[in-house]
Order: structure tokens, then sequence, then C-alpha cells
């Protein structure tokens, strides 16, 4: 590796054009969900929700018999003592309630929006990757030396993910708004408050681990997004069954409840996060143990208590303790949820608290 090699600042002006290209298309992608949510009419599902708590309240009386005294024949018979028949509920999020239909709720023209929106986001991360693409080949290096270069490739690498699901068949188009909403926040903040010129890196990075662990501790920081997107939208789904099972309950606006009618219900969400975080804590202690191989190369020592690798191990810790409970203790619905946001809290204060506010050895925020 060239550890001179000039920056060709061509290709680094084509990245950044690329990066606010992208921003303008996303922005529309983020209008087109817009309309998708609000032009979509309100799905069925909470009306079939609150059918089902209806029917259960309204049907026939199961009856016990009871005998009275000591032989039925001779006392006359027996007791009929009625119980209704209702629906329980073993742990949170475990309700009868059917998944909402998507964000479109299930209407044609709030799926031709959210066509359009999926769209829009394909061609928003073809210009995404392409000043990704050109800020790597600008100073021949991995495009992750900074928090602007790792701000950008962590919000493309979600993007691929969502896409990558859709394309499995999966039904996770209710990601795209928050996820949309979210990387315009993230490129907003990159190209703004942690831009920095595209530049050579410091000699302890010139490493392939570079290729290494900082690609995977991407992949594992956007996969753990949408595991907490999809947390938090379950806590707020959750409460919203538990209105429906209670009527006289506190109530969600007429737009929040249009909102989750069209979401999965509570039960899927809490599935769909717990496996996106299993599949992926593999993947983040490979990070941890490939970031302490690169230090004993660098720095010839594997651990030293450095800010980044403390928090990188109480993250791995929060996540643990995550899958854990849910495994051995069969802690579900709001207590594991509370758990894994506080766990994704963990990560994101790892990447912008300690390389913001924090010095160590891997101050190499460039801001």
């Amino acid at each position: 590796m060239n550890l001179a090699a000039e920056v060709n600042e061509t290709l680094a002006h084509y990245s950044n054009v690329l990066i606010y290209s992208a921003m303008a298309v996303y922005t529309l992608a983020f209008l087109a969900h817009i309309a998708e949510w609000v032009f979509g009419s309100r799905s069925a599902v909470g009306r079939t929700a609150a059918a089902i708590t209806a029917e259960a309240a309204a049907a026939p009386r199961a009856q016990v018999t009871v005998q009275v005294g000591g032989n039925t024949a001779e006392k006359g018979g027996t007791a009929v003592l009625e119980r209704p028949k209702v629906i329980t509920r073993s742990a949170a999020g475990s309700r009868d309630v059917p998944d909402g239909p998507g964000a479109a709720g299930g209407t044609e023209q709030g799926d031709v929006y959210g066509r359009i929106a999926v769209g829009l986001t394909v061609l928003a991360l073809l210009f995404h990757a392409g000043g990704v693409l050109a800020r790597a080949l600008s100073v021949q290096r991995a495009p992750w030396g900074n928090m602007y270069e790792f701000s950008t490739t962590f919000a493309m690498v979600a993007v691929g993910t969502y896409l990558v699901l859709l394309a499995l068949k999966k039904n996770v188009r209710w990601i795209g708004l928050p996820l949309v909403t979210t990387v315009l926040l993230d490129l907003g903040l990159a190209v703004s408050v942690l831009y920095t010129d595209s530049d050579q890196l410091v000699p302890a990075l010139h490493s392939y681990w570079l290729w290494i662990h900082v690609s995977c501790a991407i992949v594992s920081g956007a996969s753990l997004y949408i595991g907490a997107v999809s947390t938090l939208l379950y806590l707020f789904r959750d409460r919203y069954e538990a209105q429906l099972e209670n009527p006289k309950g506190k109530k969600f606006g007429r737009f929040a409840s249009s909102v989750l009618e069209r979401v999965p219900s509570a039960a899927s969400l809490d599935k769909f996060a717990y496996r996106i975080n299993a599949t992926i804590f593999p993947l983040w202690t490979f990070t941890i143990i490939a970031g302490a191989i690169w230090a004993e190369a660098a720095w010839g020592r594997y651990w030293g208590w450095d800010p980044k690798e403390v928090w990188s191990f109480i993250t791995w810790v929060a996540y643990a303790c995550y899958l854990h409970a849910r495994a051995t203790a069969g802690w579900k619905g709001r207590k594991a949820a509370y758990l894994a946001l506080i766990a994704f809290g963990c990560y994101l204060f790892n990447y912008y608290g300690v390389n913001i506010f924090v010095t160590g050895k891997h101050s190499y925020a460039g801001v």
C-alpha cells in the first residue's frame, strides 16, 4: 500500500456531489413514504383485533359441572357454574392479533405510493453507494477512516439491508419511513458537523484489519439499528393492542392508531427484533475480537481498556444480557424491549459519545 498516495480531488468532489444527490432522492422517498401512510386508508387490523376481543367477551359461556352433595342422583343433580371465555395473554406481545398489511394499509393508492418510495430508495442507494465508492477511490483505501466516512457507509449498509429484506419477500416495508428519516438525519449530520476532507490515514490505521474490523462494525451497527427500530415500534404497538383489550384506557390519537394498525402485530415485531439481534450478535463478537488482534499488531497489546474498547465491551455485555434473558429467563415483551434499547443506546454512545467527547487511541473522528 502506498502510504504517500495523493488524494484525487476530482473523485473526492464527485463523491460529495453523489452524497448530496442521494440526500435529495432520499428526501423524495421520505415524501413518498409520508404519502403512503397518509393516503393509504386505515386497515381493518384494529377492527379485527377489537372484534376478536368482543367476540371472546360475547362467546358462549363454558359450563363447569360441580357435584353438590355426595350422590348426584340422590341430591337432585348438579349445579352448573358459568365461566366466560376470554382472550388471555401469557406474556407481553403474545395476543392473538393479526399483523397489519404494511404501511400502505392494504389500499391500491397507498401501495402505489409505497412502490414509488421503494423505487426512489433504490435510486438513492445507487447514488449513495457511488459516493462511498468515489471517496474510497479518491484515497485508494477503505472509505471509513473517520466519522464522516463511517456515517455515510453506515447509512448505506442500513438501507441496503432493508432493501435485501424486501427482495427476500419479507414484510418490512413498515421500516421504510423511519429508516429514510434516520438516514437523512445521519447524512445531514455527516455533511455538516462531521465532514472531513478526503485525506490519507494515520499510520496506525494502515492495515488490512481496517477492512475487516471496521466493516464488521458497520454491518453490525446497521443491522442492530433495524432491530432497534422494530423494538421501538413494538413498544407502541404493544400499548395499542393493550388499548384494544381495554377500551376504557388511554387512547391513541387517530393518526397514531391508523399507523399502528398497519404495522405487524406486537408479537411479530418482538420476534423480528430478537431474530435480528441474535443473528448479528456473533458478528459483533467477532468485531471485538478482530479489534483486539489489530490492537496487538498496532500497539503491542490486545486490550488496554481504551474508552472505545470499554464501550464496545459494554455494548457486547448489554446484548448478551438481552439474549440470555430471552433464552433462559423467558423474558419477552416490554422488559426485553427496554433491555434491547439500552443495548443499542450503548452502541450509539460508543460511536458518537466516545468519538467526540472522549480522548483515546481510537480518536480518529476527524472533527
